[in-house]
């Protein structure tokens, strides 16, 4: 098979994300820490590698992050723990796996993968999950690993709003991590790795590990990874709704995602998702006020955005 051009497409949340909410330390922060997520994706494929390996190795990078809300500095639930989801799926067969509910394992990530290759299921859930991570010899971390002061104290503006003050109003924000990647073969591969929301009851499953809502690959049509408002992003079934769209209707990448995206408003539910088609087109689509977001293609220029009209970066 001859080489292609690859593509990789990655995201760090959506939300009312705008220059007055953020500090330019962490804006340089958030935009160092894609890039270098961007960058570990982009060796893989680079290299020749498979997409499904370069989706891992950006979100690997997210996941350490505690700008985002995915492994260290995940959101906390009412309970006071992190419970931390996470899927990935193989476009070229349709293989998928998934965890929900994880609290001892350092990358979630690695974990769903192994669910898809080392077991006959798609989806393991709270201590199973974390007990099929430590027997598959996975990187395990101690809960605290988890834990930023930034995210507890989140949490307890949540729990005690009339003791906050008007500077601690909480911004709402999808903080989930997505990869979405085509390689050299023509391949595509998706994942995404959240905390879930904060203050969410204990047990909460969002979109991100659900196949055919926050994550789907089909080399048929498309790779997506979406980060939203989780139960609507569910009842939408988005990721594998915007594939449908291509695949069926023909429809571009772009044109799917922001129908999608409406559809999913109109039903209540904001947020954004990254796309790539299977000719290696990229697209994004967000209805909040910014996403983090960056995407890089071979032989062209690296683009990490944050802000703003979603159509600014096309």
């Amino acid at each position: 098979m001859a080489r292609e051009n690859w593509t990789l497409v990655i995201h760090g949340g959506a939300g009312v994300i705008r220059p007055d909410k953020i500090t330019p330390e962490r804006e340089a922060a958030v935009k160092a820490a894609l890039r270098k997520a961007l960058d570990a994706g982009s060796a893989v494929l680079d290299k020749g590698g498979a997409a499904l390996d370069a989706v891992e190795a950006a979100l690997r990078v997210l996941e350490d992050d505690p700008n985002f809300n995915a492994g260290r500095g995940a959101v906390f639930t009412s309970a006071g723990a992190n419970e931390l989801d996470s899927s990935i799926m193989d476009g070229a067969t349709r293989q998928a796996g998934a965890v929900a509910g994880v609290t001892h394992t350092r990358h979630p990530i690695s974990l769903a993968r192994a669910v898809m290759e080392r077991s006959k299921h798609v989806m393991l859930a709270g201590e199973g999950a974390d007990a099929f991570s430590r027997e598959s010899g996975l990187e395990q971390a101690d809960p605290s690993w988890f834990r930023t002061e930034e995210r507890w104290q989140q949490l307890q503006r949540l729990l005690h709003p009339e003791q906050a003050s008007a500077e601690d109003h909480v911004v709402k924000k999808y903080g989930t991590v997505g990869a979405v990647a085509r390689d050299a073969k023509g391949n595509l591969a998706a994942g995404t790795s959240t905390g879930g929301i904060a203050g969410k009851l204990y047990g909460r499953v969002g979109d991100s590990p659900i196949i055919g809502a926050g994550t789907y690959a089909d080399n048929r049509a498309c790779a997506v990874s979406a980060t939203g408002a989780g139960e609507y992003y569910i009842r939408e079934g988005v990721a594998h709704e915007i594939c449908a769209r291509i695949r069926f209707l023909g429809e571009d990448a772009q044109k799917a995602a922001d129908t999608v995206q409406a559809e999913t408003l109109a039903l209540g539910g904001d947020g954004g998702v990254i796309v790539i088609d299977a000719s290696g087109n990229p697209a994004w689509s967000f209805n909040t006020p910014g996403m983090y977001r960056a995407k890089a293609r071979e032989g062209r220029e690296p683009v990490v955005a944050i802000y703003g009209d979603a159509t600014s970066e096309r």
